[in-house]
């Protein structure tokens, strides 16, 4: 138990000590005493990564850094990272990696519309994917609808070779994979040719009543506020849509974008959720996270700078 909470040469200590300085933390054969004014952070930190260790949930570098990270929030890591939301088709477990990511799939469980709103590598789509999935398999929902606005982002579609589908497809390509991870490549294929997996533009929406289905709309913050709106008007009875956005990476012409002010005109809607996660929620390379929180801060800096001008 002791080598599986703090690591086979200690590396798992090392990286708690680093982040209590304040605190020493000593260990005795099966006995940890701690002391300092962290003392009782750094107890619960200890109570919970046992409990993900008994929970079958092992312990590395990320997953110590992102449960002290949730003990400073006073989350519940044991509880946040060993939900479960599926199993892939090569029996990887799909679960949320940070409490931001646990609050937005549990909205999307409960609301018949969640907002995701979030930076790159936060898991919007993926998880989105993942929860389309597993309703899909618990027979909730009969088919799964992917869909993304074509923004041209400096290239016409018009000059790009192939029919349509072949122009649209580097657009949808992040939903394919996604849908590839969590159910294989010939799983996806097969599921797409019985027709019970649509992955088409934004634009294929219009027109259409989309009942007992599973909606993403990926990249909302490329919708103008026009096909915003024609999209939410396409949910249908015993259906659920997730829509997932970066408002701060507008592609569109003036940043007229279908995503901005719907919390202040939707949140009072019963069934209507917005989930927001941070640069603590990104789980892609560590350098992503500290990218994401420059452009955070530099943002707020200009916004403060503006004000006062």
């Amino acid at each position: 138990m002791m080598t599986d909470l703090l690591g086979t040469r200690d590396e798992l200590l090392d990286v708690i000590e680093e982040a209590f300085p304040d605190s020493a933390i000593v260990a005795r054969g099966n006995e940890i005493s701690i002391t300092g004014e962290d003392a009782p952070l750094v107890g619960r930190l200890l109570e919970e990564l046992i409990l993900l260790i008994e929970r079958g949930h092992p312990l590395e570098g990320p997953v110590v850094t992102r449960t002290i990270e949730m003990i400073r929030a006073d989350e519940k890591p044991s509880e946040v990272l060993t939900a479960q939301i599926l199993r892939t088709s090569r029996g990887a477990h799909v679960r949320p990696k940070t409490a931001g990511q646990k609050h937005y799939i549990d909205a999307i469980a409960k609301n018949t519309v969640t907002f995701g709103i979030g930076p790159a590598g936060t898991g919007k789509s993926w998880l989105a994917v993942a929860m389309a999935v597993q309703a899909l398999q618990a027979k909730e929902v009969e088919r799964i609808v992917l869909t993304r606005p074509a923004v041209e982002a400096g290239e016409r579609l018009g000059f790009l070779p192939g029919d349509l589908m072949a122009k649209i497809d580097p657009y949808l390509r992040p939903l394919y994979d996604a849908l590839n991870d969590m159910v294989g490549s010939e799983g996806a294929q097969r599921l797409i040719e019985r027709g019970v997996v649509e992955v088409a533009p934004l634009a294929f929406m219009r027109g259409r009543t989309l009942n007992s289905s599973f909606i993403i709309l990926d990249e909302a913050q490329n919708t103008t506020p026009e096909q915003m709106k024609m999209f939410l008007t396409r949910i249908g009875f015993g259906s659920k849509a997730v829509i997932t956005g970066d408002a701060t990476q507008v592609d569109m012409p003036g940043g007229r974008s279908g995503l901005n002010g719907l919390e202040a005109m939707l949140g009072h809607i019963d069934g209507v959720g917005f989930a927001k996660l941070t640069g603590s929620d990104v789980v892609r390379h560590r350098i992503v996270a500290e990218i994401v929180n420059a452009y955070d801060r530099h943002e707020s800096k200009q916004s403060r700078q503006s004000k006062q001008d």
